[in-house]
């Protein structure tokens, strides 16, 4: 079984950062997906694929938000491809993009250290002003 799947079968409170050393393997896997997120327009790309109806976006409606040419997008999404956080297919002459779910469990699983849920507290949400 990979390290993969172990991190998708974790409970919440069981983060691979603070139960176990990341292998050489795993970690060079995660810092893949991780440096493709850290460019913003890829963000903004995966976001767009991500919230888009359906799940899946056109590369055609994906192109006309960004002031970028067409092979800067499509870099840009084989980046993302390429670290396992998007998959696509051609339908005619266009190519749809979705999101692979599994990608974001991992990365989101694999930085969660507490089995709390990640809403603010009491405090945090009060929005009076003490006197």
């Amino acid at each position: 079984m990979s390290k993969q799947r172990l991190v998708a079968d974790a409970e919440p409170c069981c983060s691979p950062l603070v139960r176990e050393p990341l292998t050489e393997d795993w970690a060079g896997d995660l810092a893949r997906m991780f440096k493709a997120l850290g460019d913003p327009v890829r963000l903004r790309l995966l976001s767009l694929v991500a919230s888009h109806a359906g799940g899946e976006a056109c590369v055609c409606d994906i192109s006309e938000t960004f002031d970028l040419s067409q092979p800067t997008i499509s870099h840009h999404l084989k980046v993302l491809r390429s670290a396992g956080l998007l998959d696509c297919e051609r339908r005619g002459t266009w190519v749809y993009y979705w999101v692979i779910p599994s990608a974001l469990q991992q990365l989101s699983a694999v930085l969660l250290t507490e089995s709390a849920p990640a809403v603010p507290s009491e405090t945090c949400a009060s929005t009076e002003v003490p006197a």
